[in-house]
């Protein structure tokens, strides 16, 4: 179970980030990650969909492209979601409560490659070889 204090705490240790605005976390002015609760809109999609909206501490992160987004969706429903306000956004909605820590890493980690000056990217994975070049695509 990941909480908001692990998401301040994994965004903290990469470069160039900041909290822009309570729970609105970028790389440069790139927006990374953020708080998104769901919209009545969003709960009538999900509802028509048939599937329970969440309740809970909701968490929006970029992803590469959307194959990422709906490979994660498919994966493992219970923590990712999307609603039709993402379609087309390389973004997947996240159950805070429901991620693994070390899953939550790796997925703002990616992020942070996606939006990322692709010259501190280059930096950031020469220091860290665990982390797959690939990723960064």
């Amino acid at each position: 179970m990941a909480t908001w204090a692990d998401v301040v705490r994994i965004v903290a240790d990469l470069p160039l980030t900041g909290e822009h605005a309570p729970r609105d976390w970028r790389v440069g002015k790139k927006l990374m990650a953020w708080e998104r609760p769901l919209r009545g809109s969003d709960r009538e999609a999900l509802t028509r969909a048939g599937v329970e909206p969440p309740r809970g501490d909701i968490l929006a992160v970029r992803v590469p492209d959307e194959g990422v987004k709906l490979a994660l969706v498919a994966d493992q429903p219970e923590v990712y979601f999307t609603t039709p306000h993402f379609d087309g956004y390389a973004a997947v909605l996240v159950r805070l409560a429901e991620i693994d820590v070390v899953d939550l890493e790796e997925l703002i980690t990616e992020a942070w490659l996606v939006q990322a000056p692709k010259r501190l990217v280059q930096e950031f994975l020469a220091q860290r070889p665990g982390i797959s070049p690939a990723d960064s695509q």
